[in-house]
C-alpha cells in the first residue's frame, strides 16, 4: 500500500476517533492533526520536487534543472568510474591474466616450418656457398637437416615468447595508456550522446523511480513526529 496514503489515513482516523472519546479527547485530536500536518506538508515537499506548482517559488527543481543533473550525471560516470586510470589498471590487469594463460602452442603448431627450411636451403643456394654446396651434392645434402632445423627454431620460439624482452615488447605494442585514453573518449562520447537525449520528464522518472520507495518514508515519519510534537504540545 501507498505509503503516504496510509499515513494520511491512519492521521484523520486519529481525529475522527478523538470525537468519539470522553477521555484525552484533545490530546488525541492534536496528535492527530498534527500527524496530518506533518505528513501533508512532507508529502507536498516530495511532490513539489517532481511537478511544478504554480505561484510557489522553487517547485518542480528536478524538471527545471535537468540540465544540470544530466551534466552531474555524465560527471558521475566518468569521474568517478570511467578514469583513465581506472582503465589503464583494468587493461593492465587483463593483460596479465592473458601472459598468464597465454598459450604459443597452437600457434607454433600452425607454422609452416617447410617453408622455413625452404628459405633457408634458398638463401644458403644463392649465397657464396651456393658453389661449395653444388659439390656435395646441392640443396639435397641439406635435407637431412630439415627435421633437427624445425625442432630447433620451434624450441628457440617457445625461448622467445618466454623472454622478459618478449613481454616487454608486447607491453609496449599494446600500450595501454593510449588505449585507454581513447576508450575515455568514446565512453564520454557515448554517454554524452544518451544523455542528449534525455528529456525533462525522463529525468524526472529516472530519479522518481530510485527513490520513490525512500521517499516514502519522509511522509510516514513526517506523520510520527508530527504526532509527537502534537502530543506534546496538548500536554503542555
Amino acid at each position: 500500500m501507498n505509503k503516504s496514503l496510509l499515513t494520511n489515513l491512519v492521521a484523520i482516523a486519529i481525529i475522527v476517533a478523538s470525537f468519539f472519546v470522553m477521555q484525552f479527547a484533545e490530546n488525541i485530536q492534536a496528535i492527530g492533526v498534527f500527524a496530518l500536518s506533518g505528513a501533508v506538508t512532507n508529502w507536498i515537499a516530495i511532490y513539489m520536487l517532481f511537478e511544478r506548482v504554480p505561484f510557489l517559488y522553487g517547485s518542480g527543481v528536478i524538471p527545471a534543472h535537468f540540465e544540470e543533473f544530466k551534466r552531474s550525471i555524465q560527471d558521475l560516470i566518468m569521474r568517478q568510474f570511467f578514469t583513465q586510470g581506472n582503465i589503464e589498471r583494468f587493461l593492465q590487469r587483463e593483460e596479465d591474466s592473458a601472459q598468464k594463460l597465454f598459450n604459443i602452442e597452437p600457434l607454433l603448431d600452425r607454422l609452416d616450418y617447410d617453408k622455413l627450411f625452404k628459405g633457408l636451403v634458398d638463401t644458403i643456394a644463392e649465397s657464396s656457398f651456393g658453389s661449395m654446396l653444388a659439390m656435395v651434392g646441392g640443396v639435397e645434402a641439406l635435407e637431412p637437416l630439415k627435421e633437427p632445423f624445425c625442432k630447433k627454431i620451434r624450441l628457440t620460439l617457445i625461448d622467445m615468447t618466454e623472454s622478459e624482452a618478449f613481454n616487454e615488447a608486447i607491453h609496449e605494442g599494446i600500450n595501454a595508456h593510449q588505449i585507454s585514453g581513447d576508450l575515455v573518449d568514446d565512453i564520454e562520447e557515448i554517454v554524452e550522446k544518451r544523455l542528449d537525449e534525455l528529456t525533462p520528464d525522463m529525468v524526472k522518472e529516472i530519479i522518481q523511480r530510485m527513490i520513490k520507495q525512500h521517499l516514502g518514508w519522509l511522509v510516514v515519519w513526517g506523520g510520527v513526529f508530527g504526532g509527537l510534537i502534537g502530543l506534546g504540545f496538548s500536554l503542555l
